[in-house]
């Protein structure tokens, strides 16, 4: 059968769509020097340059991606309703909203830019690259110096405090959810459309996400989502930034006992074993933190 799809040029940035797509409004804002296109959200993003060097980040939902299967119409409807997340958890380690407007039958969110490398490159070191290419940016976290990675963690952990506080439940968070900018040594969570108020309850059998991050309730229909589900959310991100990922042995672990023991509380697969909320979580793990030489927790 005869490929349908469409090649699109701006600029020097070339990708494929399903169909043809009028993208002129993006020219408004600037040069396109980069895309996102290899989404199974239905959203492709751009990085975007101005006359006066400005850099912005710019997602954008309403044209029909190649790997998303669904109606462009519900991408636009899930990036509207999650954009007063970013609004209302504003947070340093949180990517900023810059603007967000409607585009003919799409729509699109402004983001500053973040000179970070995202942790799951599936579009340039797809698994298993991701975990053994040098140029790969997991891999080159991973041979970050142990505290370097537990400062990145250390922030990921406050932002979803914070979240926590804001009666919010993190979703569909995983080690793609994380850029890290290898320069500064600085870190962003972004891409948290899918996040929920609580209550919140899993109508789906098996949720968005990884499910190298997920817990038995995001796989659960019925099962509640709430601090304690984030709770192993943040343990198992742990074990991917410092541990053998889903193997969670104390001999694949890079950062001591103490922690790994807590890691390893976070991550049990029954919900009365963890701990009853990610500020519970992130105090014992600070406690067991400033323990290391260092005290960088």
């Amino acid at each position: 059968m005869k490929n349908s799809n469409v090649t699109i040029k701006m600029g020097d940035v070339i990708f494929d769509l399903r169909e043809v797509h009028n993208f002129e409004w993006i020219q408004d804002e600037g040069r396109v020097f980069q895309v996102f296109s290899q989404q199974d959200s239905g959203n492709i993003s751009f990085g975007v340059e101005s006359a006066d060097g400005t850099r912005k980040f710019i997602k954008y939902a309403g044209a029909r991606t190649l790997e998303f299967n669904g109606e462009p119409g519900d991408a636009v409807n899930r990036l509207k309703k999650g954009i007063h997340l970013y609004e209302e958890l504003s947070h340093l380690s949180l990517i900023k909203l810059l603007n967000h407007y409607p585009v003919g039958s799409g729509y699109a969110a402004v983001f500053e830019w973040f000179a970070g490398e995202n942790l799951h490159p599936h579009e340039t070191y797809p698994p298993p690259a991701k975990y053994t290419h040098p140029d790969s940016p997991y891999f080159r976290f991973r041979q970050l110096p142990v505290e370097l990675r537990l400062q990145s963690l250390n922030d990921i952990f406050d932002f979803h405090v914070y979240v926590e506080q804001n009666n919010v439940v993190a979703v569909d968070f995983y080690d793609g959810s994380i850029l890290y900018d290898f320069i500064h040594h600085t870190v962003r969570v972004c891409d948290i459309d899918m996040y929920q108020q609580k209550p919140f309850y899993n109508s789906m059998g098996r949720l968005w996400g990884s499910s190298r991050f997920m817990s038995p309730e995001e796989f659960e229909r019925g099962a509640v989502i709430d601090s304690v589900t984030n709770v192993f959310n943040m343990g198992a991100i742990a074990f991917g930034l410092l541990g053998g990922e889903l193997d969670r042995s104390v001999d694949r672990w890079d950062a001591g006992e103490a922690l790994h023991k807590i890691a390893v509380k976070a991550v049990s697969p029954n919900r009365d074993e963890r701990y009853k909320s990610v500020a519970e979580f992130v105090s014992f793990w600070r406690e067991a933190c400033h323990m290391r030489e260092g005290n960088i927790c």
